[in-house]
C-alpha cells in the first residue's frame, strides 16, 4: 500500500500569498492616491494574491490518495481497479492532473499535488495496477511492451528447413524422381524377368 498526501508547501505558499494580499489591500487603502481609478488599480496585486492564496489552499486540502492491490482510494472514495477503463495524462505533471474514465463511461479528474517524484511515482503505479484500461490510448499490454499471445492475430511459424543434401546430390535426385515418374522404375533390367 502506498500513501500520497499533497505537498506541505501548497499550504505555506497560500499562508504567504494572504499575508501578501493582506499587504496590497492596506497599501491600496492608506497609501493610493485619493483617486478612484488609482485605488482601483492598486487593489488588482490584492485581487491576485486572493485569488492565488484560494488556488494553493485548494490545492493543500485535497484528500490523500491510498494505492491498494485491489483499489485506488481518493479520499472516501474507492475505486476497484478493474473498474478503470482509461486512464489519460494531461500536460500538467506536478501537480499531477490524471482523467480517468469507469467502466459506466464517467470521467473522474484526479488532482495530486506533490512533489515532482511523488508524483511521477503515482503515475506510474495508476498505469501499471490498471490491468483492463487504456493507457493513453494504448492498450495495456502494448504499452508496457508485453507480448500478445493471441494465436488467431499470428499464423502459425513454420519450422525452419534445413539442407541435408549438397546442391549436386540434391540435382541427382530429382532427376531420378522424374525418370521414375516417367519410366515407372529406376532399374535398367526388364521387370518381367524379376518375377
Amino acid at each position: 500500500m502506498s500513501r500520497y498526501q499533497p505537498a506541505r508547501y501548497y499550504f505555506w505558499f497560500g499562508i504567504h500569498a494572504v499575508v501578501l494580499a493582506l499587504a496590497s489591500a492596506w497599501y491600496a487603502w492608506y497609501r493610493a492616491p485619493e483617486s478612484v481609478a488609482a485605488m482601483v488599480l492598486a487593489l488588482l496585486p490584492c485581487a491576485l494574491f486572493v485569488l492565488t492564496a484560494a488556488a494553493l489552499f485548494f490545492m493543500a486540502l485535497r484528500p490523500m490518495i491510498e494505492i491498494r492491490e485491489a483499489h485506488l482510494k481518493i479520499g472516501r472514495r474507492v475505486i476497484p481497479w478493474m473498474d478503470i477503463r482509461r486512464v489519460d495524462r494531461t500536460g500538467w505533471i506536478s501537480p499531477l492532473i490524471l482523467g480517468i474514465t469507469l467502466f459506466d463511461d464517467s470521467r473522474l479528474i484526479v488532482i495530486y499535488p506533490g512533489d515532482l517524484d511523488s508524483c511521477n511515482a503515482l503515475l506510474r503505479q495508476c498505469r501499471r495496477l490498471s490491468r483492463d484500461a487504456l493507457i493513453d490510448g494504448v492498450p495495456y499490454r502494448q504499452y508496457w511492451g508485453e507480448v500478445l499471445t493471441d494465436s488467431a492475430e499470428k499464423p502459425p511459424v513454420m519450422p525452419p528447413r534445413y539442407r541435408i543434401l549438397l546442391p549436386e546430390d540434391e540435382a541427382e535426385v530429382e532427376r531420378l524422381y522424374q525418370r521414375l515418374k516417367t519410366v515407372g522404375n529406376l532399374d535398367q533390367k526388364n521387370s518381367t524377368d524379376e518375377k
